[in-house]
């Protein structure tokens, strides 16, 4: 049977909108550890791969989510709702989020945010999203959004450039910024109940991605022209450097990407955008690092995020942004490369117990000890 070139164009677009199955993938109603990945490479970018953590991260399904995705900013999930949120920019360079139901796979909204986006945060009880109004942006703000609508709801407003949102599971809300007035050198704490804003630092220069610990009492830091990084101790607002003795030579930028293990035995760093190493410090101290190891990636290029499994049993280390490079998992206790999956660095661990949802990792490489 001959088939006509307009339907055959359809049929495709038909299977690139619909979710599609590449492997059985494990019942819902039973038990399961699944990483939601969501895709950067150009072909799938804005789709997400999920993967069966148990099986040595066998794909089992690629979900076709939205459409005219440019660049992933970030993603967050609740364990309380069942959905999951990918905040995006589109060809056209609106800032968007949408927000998926992870039980069934449906998209059940999908909105711009002005005045754009970027990584974003969740809160304990999955009613509220906060969105960073962007890096290369110049809003002095971050949207609260509601998490079941995509409505704004509130702005809560301290300095411009907002990145990367954060609330650990101590709280409060945390946010850095890319802010060159030297705003940019502290580390705001947002209080989610009245959204008074504070700050910490200043640190030696602007800073970069950052992670916390469980009980919110430190945070490590990527920091501006800095070989290494810098900890904090929010409860005395020391901040203390441990450099790298041996790196590549010139200014590294920004080393881009920072996590604890969730048993806080370790705190692992990108290196630079050309440096294929992950250095490994020991935190026996948390204000006296000591570096353990260095990690080489198979890439032979650099990493741009890292973060773990909620069990501390893997360890993704991701390459540079919208790179078609894998992403490479990691045995964080052996520190052996396991393999690579495709190309993210958005990407959250999901574990389901008797079909139900019962905990959802971070995107970000936070404590849980």
């Amino acid at each position: 049977m001959k088939i006509e070139p307009k339907l055959t164009i359809l049929l495709v677009t038909l299977c690139r909108l619909l979710p599609s199955t590449v492997a059985a993938a494990p019942s819902l109603e039973g038990n399961a550890a699944l990483l939601y990945a969501v895709d950067q490479s150009a072909n799938l970018r804005g789709a997400i791969s999920v993967y069966d953590i148990a099986a040595e991260h066998r794909l089992i399904k690629t979900i076709h989510t939205v459409s005219n995705v440019a660049d992933v900013r970030g993603v967050a999930a609740s364990a309380v709702t069942g959905k999951l949120y990918v905040a995006y920019v589109d060809v056209a360079g609106t800032g968007m989020v949408y927000c998926l139901n992870i039980y069934n796979d449906a998209i059940l909204w999908n909105e711009p945010i002005s005045p754009g986006v970027d990584r974003l945060a969740i809160n304990p009880d999955g009613q509220l999203l906060y969105v960073p109004t962007w890096e290369g942006g110049s809003a002095d703000y971050i949207n609260v959004v509601d998490a079941n609508t995509g409505e704004v709801v509130r702005e809560v407003h301290f300095s411009n450039r907002s990145h990367d949102t954060l609330y650990p599971l101590s709280g409060p809300i945390f946010q850095e910024t890319k802010a060159d007035d030297g705003s940019g050198k502290y580390l705001y704490l947002i209080d989610p109940k009245s959204y008074a804003v504070s700050r910490v630092g200043p640190y030696s220069g602007i800073l970069g991605p950052y992670a916390v610990d469980s009980t919110s009492n430190y945070v490590v830091n990527n920091v501006m022209h800095l070989w290494g990084m810098q900890v904090i101790n929010l409860k005395t607002g020391q901040i203390i450097t441990a450099s790298l003795p041996d790196h590549p030579p010139g200014d590294p930028g920004l080393l881009h990407g920072i996590g604890w293990t969730p048993d806080q035995k370790e705190v692992w760093e990108s290196s630079s955008g050309n440096d294929p190493h992950v250095y490994v410090w020991a935190m026996d101290n948390p204000m006296v690092p000591v570096l353990k190891q260095t990690l080489t990636l198979k890439s032979g290029r650099g990493s741009h995020w890292l973060t773990f499994d909620a069990t501390g049993d893997h360890g993704y280390v991701a390459p540079g942004k919208s790179s078609s490079d894998g992403t490479e998992i990691f045995d964080p206790h052996t520190h052996a490369s396991l393999g690579v999956i495709g190309s993210t660095e958005d990407m959250i661990a999901i574990e389901f117990t008797d079909g139900k949802i019962s905990r959802v990792g971070d995107q970000y490489g936070i404590g849980r000890r």
